[in-house]
């Protein structure tokens, strides 16, 4: 429960160990505490908490979201607690990225360890107060049921929450036999109608302004839901909420924030200018949640979009920079046609390396600076697939921006549930890291010293973030003597 310091993508160190720094230190820099009323509700909260928030008060439920240093206050009489997480026990990619690299427990799993282990939780049980699961993580929960079995999980929530919450939480009402698990599908997906506006604050000002996702690569499940576009009136009564929380800075949230209004995964000028108005009415900053590189290059180059957009964005002066993420994947032509053929459109899969640099000249351009993820250790990846990505790292090193390569996480392997502590990165793994790393470390002092957390209230994270940088890169420079010995050797 946690803002980042108001910095969205400073949440990435949240899915790592404390690296050089003593660990309380990390997770401060990392993941804040977060401010709570009297009755212990955080002033701000993960958005898609707030959603099923939303939808159970509509509903005529008793429901709040409560701090987990505050749920000792109501497990005694509470008839369900309801958990989210973005990745319960660290097997997601950045996590197990992390923790396959270091062999450290990520900060994000020993914090959820923490919290489930409250005596008050088992209390609470004891008392028939039942226990549901969900969130974008709920599957890793099906490869750890000694941890269903600890905690006495009695529903598993996989997809979209808003309907089928309401069923479940009659049922406990009603003293019915709850399922063991829920795959939202069918009637269960909620329109846009099902989908309650937040009653309070969301971490960091995040909204939603779509659901789903056109591009149909093999490796993402946001694929499976189908696309649902907020209209602009929904948006505006999220933003209002956020504003009276004395929230003015925000996160627009999409798979694709490009894809707002499209015709297919083609962009359109007009419902993208539109909304980008409507935002910054209410707010002084805003980032993107999430963009496709084939989408920020084909809106410049047919519409000059990109500049109509970054023009809005930064026209109050308020800000002079927009984040973002973006997936990358590979830099392999053959990996892309494979796994992601529609992620390059309306380019051709063969020039996808292509569409990525123009992409990131873009953006450079426009000082929109990407945290670009990509994915290793595919199931159809050879050595040359890896060889062709770290040249794309090298092309990039004009543009500024984070590269984060990250392990690819079938679940089949989970059946060996420690199998990211044994991952055996080859040679050509190991240099993709190093490259991607220097190219960080030479972007982020630029981005600390000239856009990131300006002003005297941020000094003591900004000095944090130098002092990291500094040994991470005196870790680096011992990490590639090392091995230049082994090799020699």
């Amino acid at each position: 429960m946690t803002n980042h310091h108001h910095k969205e993508f400073l949440g990435f160190l949240g899915t790592g160990p404390a690296v050089g720094i003593p660990e309380k230190a990390w997770k401060w820099l990392a993941c804040p505490k977060i401010k709570v009323d009297e009755l212990g509700r955080p002033v701000e909260a993960p958005y898609g908490m707030r959603k099923v928030e939303a939808k159970l008060i509509d509903e005529g439920f008793n429901a709040a979201i409560i701090d987990p240093d505050y749920i000792g206050r109501y497990t005694k009489n509470a008839k369900a607690l309801l958990f989210s997480h973005h990745d319960y026990f660290a097997f997601g990619p950045p996590s197990s990225t992390w923790w396959g690299i270091t062999k450290k427990e990520p900060i994000n799993y020993k914090s959820f360890q923490e919290l489930i282990n409250k005596p008050e939780i088992a209390e609470g049980k004891k008392n028939g107060m039942k226990i549901l699961v969900g969130g974008p993580s709920t599957w890793q929960w099906l490869w750890r049921e000694d941890e269903i079995e600890k905690l006495g999980v009695d529903t598993l929530v996989d997809g979209e929450g808003e309907k089928i919450t309401v069923k479940l939480a009659q049922k406990i009402l009603d003293g019915d036999v709850l399922p063991r698990y829920v795959y939202v599908s069918g009637d269960d997906v909620p329109s846009i109608e099902d989908i309650s506006e937040i009653k309070g604050g969301s971490v960091n000002g995040l909204v939603e302004v779509m659901r789903g996702c056109a591009r149909s690569c093999r490796f993402c499940s946001v694929t499976l839901r189908p696309t649902r576009y907020y209209p602009l009136e929904k948006i505006e009564k999220e933003l209002q909420v956020n504003v009276r929380h004395n929230i003015r800075n925000g996160v627009i949230h999409s798979d694709d924030v490009l894809f707002y209004g499209a015709v297919g995964i083609l962009p359109k000028p007009e419902p993208l200018i539109k909304l980008h108005t409507l935002v910054k009415k209410y707010y002084k900053t805003i980032a993107w949640s999430h963009a496709s590189l084939a989408a920020i290059r084909y809106s410049e180059e047919k519409y000059g979009l990109i500049s109509k957009l970054t023009e809005i964005v930064y026209q109050n002066g308020n800000q002079d920079y927009l984040g973002v993420e973006v997936g990358i994947e590979t830099g392999s032509t053959r990996l892309a046609k494979e796994i992601m053929p529609a992620k390059s459109a309306p380019y051709k899969p063969e020039n996808y390396p292509e569409t990525v640099e123009e992409a990131f000249k873009i953006m450079h351009e426009h000082n929109i600076i990407p945290a670009g993820t990509m994915i290793i250790g595919l199931p159809e990846e050879t050595e040359d697939d890896v060889y062709r990505t770290i040249e794309l790292v090298d092309n990039l090193r004009s543009y500024r921006s984070i590269l984060v390569p990250m392990f690819f996480v079938p679940m089949g392997y989970f059946k060996n549930k420690d199998w990211f502590t044994r991952v055996k990165l080859s040679d050509a793994h190991i240099e993709l890291y190093k490259r991607a790393f220097w190219h960080d470390v030479y972007w982020a002092e630029d981005i600390i010293n000239k856009f990131y957390m300006k002003g005297p209230l941020y000094y003591p994270v900004r000095l944090t973030l130098k002092l990291f940088l500094a040994i991470a890169k005196k870790k680096m420079k011992a990490v590639e003597k090392w091995l230049e010995s082994q090799t020699k050797n």
